[in-house]
């Protein structure tokens, strides 16, 4: 008999009810309050139903979640360094209390789990922020998560599953904890390690973990993330099938598996690679691979790495005794074009040609439609990747202008507009903001939120234009940063973003004053109205910058074709 590595705690939690028990939770969750979960959410949520995240029966409580943040343990002293939470409105918490009993559903309504209410509480989300993921910088991806996305309020509490959420895709790799165990014990799989990845596989990655397996002798789970990822990652369906094309060609059928796991990542660097390893430790693996800048999420606004190369390995050792999972440690690999093999780059000699492409170059060389040369990538990872990335000029687009009312804004979108049906190629969808708001939001007022929801309205449109390779122009007033960067990462993995701050100033756009809305707001007719009563809040790194008070509306949308041409989301004679 194959005796696996234990879980984390001792116990793979189970959350399932029997069927009997399911049936019946059913009927009495008709008369539940029921809360409609997130895809982050409904991504915690599985993991801890089917025990992913052993030893966790529930969302943590308050007293559970302060410790996690403070000190990277449970009340009761268990290692657990990230907080799994529950947000909600303050709308719905407003009638909870412990003891009640609420409805978890996903988007269709198909009721998942049963959640007993142990307490609500408002967190300290900037003390979060400060602990988890060490910075308050909303160039964080996580940080801007978890400061401008997820509700006021948290709920913790005990779990009853009633129904695995239905994945559709590719479900002979998906795996539950149990299943992979079992089969582990089954190919007689003992000793197993583990790699994590969000990003498709290359070469440096398949020498990478063949180095590692040979070092634990033991078998290899290539295990990604799926759910959640980065904003701009590349989409799963495509990085699946690139792992697919790897695993038919550069490694041994008897002693490789491939398994998705429906993980919402954080991008919280140390903190992150700890909790992976436990999370695979619970799947039944006895060795994770922590390589250089693990979960690391780029660079801040001054162009510096939020977490060292190395810090995620350091974190994972100093708990190395606590775990029982073993770290396997590598550094970065590159190619010695002498030698024609990848090394790790402690082993390169001084005289020897190290080469290493970067994502962001690999990136671009996709975008570009540009040589990626066989010693980075398999032709049939790069060709299936060129199917999902083709050059940028054959993509769709998105040119998403902001500006005050009277700046400009409509009369460069419409001279644009034009400009680029001249061209013809792609079709050309100008998303006025007086026009979306006549034919899309007629029912929203100009408080805040009602501003947001317009202009998450006309971003979703232009995603979907985008997505399909047309072009979209917005000239909304758009005035929170905010606002903009939802708009932005909603569209930029599917196409190009190119933002246009028409910057004419003030006291232009009210001398100017064509509908006499600024003559109205200085009477107090019109309330919160931009520029007067509202704040604008004017973008820092816009792609381009225009001011109407010198710049003709010809010769802006001029200069707006010549940046997606350098850009080269456009081609020929402009």
């Amino acid at each position: 008999m194959i005796h696996l590595i234990e879980p984390h705690g001792g116990v793979l939690k189970d959350l399932y009810v029997n069927e009997a028990d399911a049936t019946q939770c059913k009927i009495q969750a008709r008369n539940y309050p029921s809360w409609d979960l997130t895809p982050r959410q409904l991504c915690d949520l599985e993991l801890l139903l089917n025990g992913g995240f052993s030893p966790l029966s529930g969302f943590l409580n308050q007293a559970d979640y302060q410790r996690v943040v403070e000190e990277m343990r449970l009340s009761d002293g268990a290692l657990w360094p990230m907080p799994i939470t529950l947000d909600v409105s303050e709308a719905f918490a407003s009638d909870l209390s412990r003891g009640h009993e609420v409805a978890l559903r996903d988007a269709e309504g198909v009721l998942i789990a049963v959640l007993e209410v142990g307490d609500v509480w408002c967190p300290d989300k900037l003390q979060e922020a400060r602990q988890v993921f060490g910075t308050t910088d909303n160039q964080h991806p996580g940080v801007f998560h978890l400061l401008h996305r997820t509700g006021p309020l948290y709920v913790g509490g005990r779990l009853r599953g009633v129904e695995p959420p239905t994945h559709y895709d590719f479900p002979h790799l998906r795996d539950a904890p149990r299943e992979l165990r079992e089969r582990f014990a089954k190919l007689g799989w003992r000793r197993v390690v583990a790699f994590q990845t969000r990003n498709p596989m290359h070469r440096a990655h398949q020498e990478l973990t063949l180095r590692a397996v040979q070092q634990a002798e033991a078998n290899l789970l290539i295990h990604p993330a799926v759910g959640l990822t980065k904003p701009g990652d590349t989409d799963h369906y495509s990085r699946v099938r690139c792992y697919e094309h790897l695993l038919k060609k550069a490694y041994p059928e008897q002693t490789t598996a491939l398994s998705l796991l429906n993980l919402a990542m954080r991008m919280a660097g140390p903190r992150e690679a700890l909790w992976h390893a436990l999370i695979r430790q619970n799947h039944g693996c006895s060795h994770f691979i922590v390589g250089r800048d693990h979960a690391g999420p780029g660079q801040d606004q001054f162009g510096r790495t939020f977490y060292e190369p190395y810090a995620a390995q350091e974190l994972v050792a100093r708990y190395q005794d606590e775990l029982g999972i073993q770290m396997l440690a590598f550094p970065e690999m590159v190619y010695v074009r002498e030698r024609a093999q990848y090394l790790l780059s402690s082993e390169a000699q001084s005289d020897e040609t190290a080469l290493n492409l970067s994502g962001t170059e690999f990136r671009r060389r996709l975008q570009e439609g540009l040589e990626i040369p066989e010693w980075f990538s398999y032709p049939d990872v790069v060709e299936e990747l060129r199917r999902t990335h083709p050059p940028r000029h054959r993509q769709g687009f998105t040119v998403f202008f902001t500006g005050l009312s009277g700046s400009g804004k409509s009369t460069i979108a419409n001279a644009l507009m034009v400009k680029l049906l001249e061209l013809g190629g792609r079709a050309v969808t100008l998303l006025d903001g007086d026009i979306v708001r006549k034919h899309l939001s007629s029912e929203l007022g100009f408080s805040r939120e009602h501003r947001n929801i317009n202009i998450l309205r006309i971003g979703f449109v232009a995603s979907e234009i985008t997505k399909n390779g047309g072009i979209a122009i917005c000239a909304p007033i758009a005035p929170y940063t905010i606002t903009r960067r939802e708009v932005r990462e909603m569209i930029a993995p599917l196409g190009g973003f190119i933002e246009v701050h028409v910057a004419t100033p003030l006291e232009i756009c009210e001398a100017r004053d064509r509908k006499g809305l600024y003559a109205k707001a200085r009477a107090g007719i019109l309330k919160e109205f931009t520029g007067i009563s509202d704040p604008y809040e004017a973008p820092e790194c816009a792609e381009v910058v225009v001011d109407t008070e010198d710049c003709a509306p010809g010769e802006a949308a001029q200069r707006i074709l010549l940046k997606l041409e350098s850009l080269g989301y456009i081609r020929g004679r402009i």
